[in-house]
């Protein structure tokens, strides 16, 4: 995907290479007793390029992680934080264990020891390499991880930022275990405010209403983008995927009920409010106007991209479809939302996140009360002029200052909406997809920067 975008730019010689390879990886073998024996785990960190400062991306736990997986998801950092036009560089890193097979405590042991490996090979600080949260990690890892670099450099008065996606307790961020999900909604309603490219997906209205979603993966993001999706957009949620089966109600199913089933019997097996299916990847095909993949990579591939009959496919997970499915969908007029801008609002609001830690003040501390009195005075004029009482229905919304969770979500839809009309315009004047508009933005974004350093 990237050298077929590449090929199409004019880029110096040499350069277009430079920016397709990883800048440096390093392996860690390790040990951590545990239980009364050694046991040796291996890591990655990846940092695929340092245009900008600190390299940003999650870090993952999985057992069939390699380094060729984490090296290719630190490029896709790079084009995903070019893309939001983010000050960061990319990187990625992971550690290959199954995190269900230890206990809470077994696995803070294992990840502060991977956190001193990183410490001391400077693959993490605020200023050079900023992890945040991904598959088979959270924000308690994400804590863990800052509390042990904070006890390595007591010194560094912004430590708090060595990495995202933190508990609110301990200088995280409101709206940032939604962020993900959040961004492949403001991703959806951007495409369906704009008439040119639903029409192209075959639909005849504007609008999220009605249509029919199959969100593949019930984790933090399928669960918030199902949410959001069904409750504010009224979109009907008609199946849902997970490592167990599927679950299915053509009239829509009831995702916090879902999630909560979920949470307590460990699948969506036994729901009441659908029927099962243990066949998950045939769920897949379902008929509906879009689908979302928001668990693995390369789900989508040669094999049954001819019998996804979704119309849209947003790309919540990172990589879910193969070079010879996008291929294959784009011939048959299937629209794809490319997951460097579909799930770029974990990294948008990361960025809030260490924007924050490093300045040491909330957002909107400074200008809440003053935009309330503004507000306040504002809604009394109206009645004085107009003789008539405020809305009490409006005055809650309207008088009180922003927040920081309305600051977070008004920021990341304001970098949802900006990027996608910018790759509207592109695939409207050449690009064959909104995948090449986006990667042709990213790369020219990096070649540039790379270029005003003199490389």
């Amino acid at each position: 995907m990237f050298e077929f975008a590449a090929g199409s730019l004019d880029l110096p010689d040499g350069l277009a290479e430079k920016i397709r390879v990883a800048n440096a990886t390093y392996t860690m073998r390790f040990g951590v007793r545990l239980g009364g024996r050694m046991h040796t785990f291996t890591g990655w960190r990846s940092v695929h390029s340092t245009h900008q400062n600190p390299a940003k991306g999650g870090i993952r736990y999985a057992p069939g992680a390699t380094q060729d997986e984490v090296e290719a998801l630190a490029a896709l950092m790079s084009y995903k934080c070019a893309l939001l036009g983010l000050p960061f560089g990319g990187a990625k890193g992971a550690l290959r264990i199954d995190p269900s097979e230890w206990e809470e405590h077994e696995l803070e042991r294992i990840t502060r020891r991977f956190t001193a490996e990183m410490v001391r090979h400077g693959f993490l600080s605020p200023s050079m390499n900023v992890p945040a949260p991904d598959m088979g990690t959270n924000e308690q890892t994400m804590m863990w991880i800052a509390d042990e670099y904070s006890r390595l450099r007591p010194d560094d008065i912004n430590a708090s930022a060595c990495v995202t996606g933190k508990p609110l307790a301990g200088n995280g961020i409101e709206g940032r275990t939604e962020a993900t999900g959040r961004g492949v909604q403001y991703a959806l309603q951007a495409f369906f405010e704009t008439e040119r490219d639903f029409r192209r997906a075959g639909f005849e209205e504007q609008g999220l209403s009605n249509r029919t979603v199959v969100v593949q993966g019930f984790g933090n993001v399928g669960y918030h983008a199902a949410l959001f999706l069904s409750q504010e957009d009224g979109a009907r949620v008609t199946t849902v995927i997970e490592h167990d089966g599927a679950i299915r109600n053509p009239d829509g199913l009831n995702i916090e009920a879902l999630k909560q089933h979920l949470l307590s019997s460990g699948g969506v097996k036994g729901f009441s409010g659908g029927s099962f299916a243990p066949n998950g990847d045939a769920a897949l095909e379902d008929r509906c106007d879009i689908l979302i993949p928001a668990a693995h990579e390369q789900v989508i591939h040669a094999e049954n991209a001819s019998r996804i009959a979704a119309r849209l496919v947003v790309e919540a997970a990172n990589g879910p479809t193969t070079w010879e499915a996008d291929g294959m969908l784009r011939d048959r007029g299937v629209v794809i939302i490319p997951d460097l801008f579909a799930n770029a609002g974990g990294v948008a609001v990361s960025y809030f996140e260490w924007v924050k830690n490093v300045n040491h003040i909330p957002f909107g501390m400074m200008e809440r009360r003053r935009e309330e009195v503004g507000h306040v005075r504002l809604a009394r004029s109206l009645e004085v002029m107009t003789g008539r009482t405020f809305p009490p229905e409006d005055a809650e919304t309207f008088l009180r200052g922003p927040s920081e969770i309305d600051l977070v979500r008004s920021g990341l839809d304001d970098l949802m909406r900006r990027t996608y009309a910018m790759l509207s315009a592109r695939w409207a004047t050449g690009a064959r997809d909104l995948r090449t508009a986006a990667y042709r933005v990213a790369i020219e974004r990096i070649s540039n920067a790379y270029r005003a350093i003199g490389i």
